[in-house]
């Protein structure tokens, strides 16, 4: 009788989920749809559902092959953490759970880390933000944001991102604070690093401008923490609204105003935001 095939090394997905039942079937179901009969691909998805008070473990557990661990506490760390100590598979990918991938994307991101030549150790897709049907005012403030040029080797800002073998070996565990993106980002090199833009994550804005300031806050609060505490953390760009985008772009200077002002009111409501606390834009969910 003739040898069976090999199984194909499956590709990890680790999941970190809090009361993420109305969104996370939808993510789900677009990754195993990557993964269906004659792809060649198959996938570990790991969904850990932490300190949930909805239906999120039992809805993804109603998927077929994902494999759901329930934490007591909510932690975004912890839940990383533990994901990644029961995944199976590289090249691995951590996802926020409402984040839906387009067909082919996770097979496109897993091909550039896999590359016979060159291969980076971390990928994201483009980053496509989704603003219609949004205040004016969160329209002007993305005017500015998308153009920055930061966002150009950055693992940050998309919800989904992958390593290598090679690349998780650049760190031991996620640390407590609460900006994962941006600590896996600092582990790589520009070089090391690569935008897959032929596939994108879309990414959903906030729906008001008070869960715009929210969001930032958020996202403020847990990057001066890891700043904080971790060594070789990115540095923020201050002036580089200015200097690369409005100078250049003198008809965005309106939009530049508001983005002005939605950045200093994320800044005074960080101060007051519970260290290590899951914050998230509820808004879309």
């Amino acid at each position: 009788m003739p040898s069976p095939l090999p199984r194909p090394v499956p590709i990890g997905v680790v999941i970190a989920a809090h009361d993420e039942a109305n969104v996370i079937g939808g993510c789900l179901d677009a990754l195993l749809a990557d993964a269906g009969p004659g792809s060649g691909v198959e996938l570990d998805i790991v969904v850990v559902a932490n300190g949930c008070t909805d239906d999120t473990a039992r809805v993804a557990a109603a998927r077929p092959g994902v494999r759901v661990v329930e934490l007591a506490e909510a932690g975004k760390a912890a839940a990383l953490n533990a994901g990644d100590a029961v995944a199976r598979g590289f090249p691995r990918f951590y996802l926020d759970a409402d984040v839906v991938l387009g067909p082919g994307a996770l097979r496109a991101m897993a091909a550039a880390l896999t590359a016979p030549v060159d291969p980076p150790l971390a990928v994201t897709p483009r980053r496509e933000m989704v603003t219609a049907g949004r205040p004016l005012l969160v329209r002007a403030y993305y005017a500015i944001n998308t153009r920055l040029p930061i966002f150009a080797d950055a693992l940050f800002g998309r919800g989904v991102l992958g390593v290598s073998a090679a690349g998780r070996e650049r760190f031991d565990r996620f640390p407590a604070e609460i900006a994962d993106d941006l600590f896996l980002d600092s582990r790589f090199a520009s070089a090391e690093k690569r935008e897959v833009s032929a596939v994108a994550s879309v990414v959903q804005t906030p729906r008001t401008l008070r869960d715009l300031v929210r969001t930032l806050a958020r996202v403020r609060a847990g990057n001066a923490m890891l700043r904080a505490s971790q060594p070789g953390i990115r540095p923020s760009v201050p002036s580089s609204w200015l200097r690369d985008v409005v100078l250049p772009r003198p008809w965005l200077a309106p939009a530049a105003v508001v983005y002005v002002a939605v950045t200093l009111a994320a800044a005074l409501r960080a101060r007051r935001h519970p260290r290590g606390a899951w914050g998230r834009d509820t808004s879309t969910r």
